[in-house]
């Protein structure tokens, strides 16, 4: 039996602001898009990197704050209500090489869905380095966006930490000087990788102390009990995430407890304490001894690196040697005409939701004169046929006619 080919004008693959804006401004311009928002695609929820923001407070229009599950929700109601489809699966292979260009979902195996344009707005995940305790005081303590996040009640005047080394680890650690009462920047090697100007206004900043040779180990906080108490008797991975436990597992007696006290302790846990790892060598780099310290932290900073969702075009996109998809500067042009990329999948500088949106924008805009222009070549090339076919059927006749 043949496979089921369907085709669209347009799609959109991809969840997060930047896919959804692409959407509403191809629908409002009768493209009919299908954006595919993945099953879990990278580990992450449909709605992208935001879905794991509790508020945010620097997207316009929100003067106090808006919940990033609740932001991508209503951005995502926008798009259907503009005439978006939306799909529930994840694109799992994309031929790039051929037009319409041709791709496959994880769940519909037996369906080939071709297109004439791809929007690639698949994104990016911060890197995270898997302490104990991150899952549970991931954004109630910990981040990976100073920028997106520095700035929240729970972060003024604390003692606050970066983890990293290079430019961004600095440019973090600065700006959170702004908001924390002190910043400490934790680099595991001997040797800061900033650039010099950047590792000179870190180390000469009077809030900031950089520790060399020195890791975190475990995030600690205010729910650490609560947390052993579960864990203990459900198991390690049935406590953690946004929302603690699946009550459906508990018994009667753990549930009536969850429920009446412990949830909403839960809910309002935060990070209290950081382990600390420092490390003493020789000259030469060899090991002296190592100690952990706990220490006071309210505030724990991802600064090492992202890692882009390009697996779908990796040796068929041009990518640079982190990974990103590779623009035309100031567009969203790809090195192949028809596949254009926006939001943090080609964005390593910003990554903040209202420049994906913006490129969003950029990229909607740009996959429509393309398919316009698409319609008038084959508009043209039909026209040709036509005319190629009338001229042959007259040579016929006249030729006929004399015989």
């Amino acid at each position: 039996m043949a496979a089921r080919t369907m085709h669209s004008k347009v799609v959109v693959i991809g969840s997060g602001p930047a896919a959804h804006t692409a959407a509403i401004y191809l629908a409002r311009a009768q493209l009919e898009p299908v954006l595919y928002e993945g099953m879990m695609a990278n580990g992450v929820a449909a709605g992208g990197q935001l879905t794991t923001t509790t508020d945010v407070e620097n997207f316009p229009g929100f003067p106090t704050g808006v919940n990033g599950s609740k932001l991508m929700d209503a951005m995502r109601e926008q798009s259907v209500k503009a005439g978006t489809k939306i799909v529930t699966d994840t694109v799992v292979n994309l031929d790039l090489s051929r037009r319409p260009f041709q791709f496959g979902l994880e769940y519909a195996p037996g369906e080939v869905h071709t297109a004439d344009a791809v929007i690639l707005a698949t994104g990016a995940s911060a890197k995270r380095l898997g302490l104990p305790g991150e899952d549970v005081y991931w954004q109630q303590g910990i981040s990976a966006c100073a920028v997106c996040d520095g700035a929240v009640p729970i972060f003024r005047d604390k003692p606050l930490f970066v983890i990293g080394g290079g430019d961004s680890a600095a440019e973090e650690a600065l700006f959170l000087t702004k908001y924390g009462q002190h910043v400490t920047v934790l680099v595991r090697k001997n040797e800061l990788r900033a650039s010099s100007v950047m590792k000179s206004r870190l180390e000469d900043h009077k809030k900031v102390t950089v520790r060399r040779l020195a890791q975190g180990v475990e995030v600690k906080g205010d729910v650490d009990e609560l947390v052993k108490f579960y864990r203990a008797k459900y198991g390690h991975e049935a406590v953690g995430g946004e929302n603690g436990i699946d009550v459906k597992i508990l018994t009667p007696e753990d549930k009536e407890k969850w429920v009446k006290e412990d949830q909403k302790k839960y809910q309002r846990r935060k990070m209290t304490h950081l382990v600390v790892e420092f490390t003493t060598t020789t000259e030469k780099g060899e090991i002296i001894e190592t100690k952990q310290e706990t220490v006071e932290a309210n505030g724990l900073f991802y600064a090492i690196g992202h890692n882009p969702a390009t697996e779908l075009v990796r040796g068929q996109l041009e990518v640079d040697t982190e990974g990103y998809v590779i623009t035309q500067p100031g567009t969203p042009f790809t090195s192949i005409q028809g596949v254009f990329a926006c939001g943090d999948v080609q964005d390593k500088r910003y990554r903040q939701a209202i420049t994906s949106a913006g490129t969003g924008c950029m990229a909607a805009m740009d996959a429509e004169k393309y398919i316009a222009d698409l319609e008038v070549e084959e508009a043209a090339r039909k026209k040709a046929t036509a005319a190629n076919g009338s001229a042959s059927t007259n040579g016929t006749a006249s030729t006929n006619g004399k015989i």
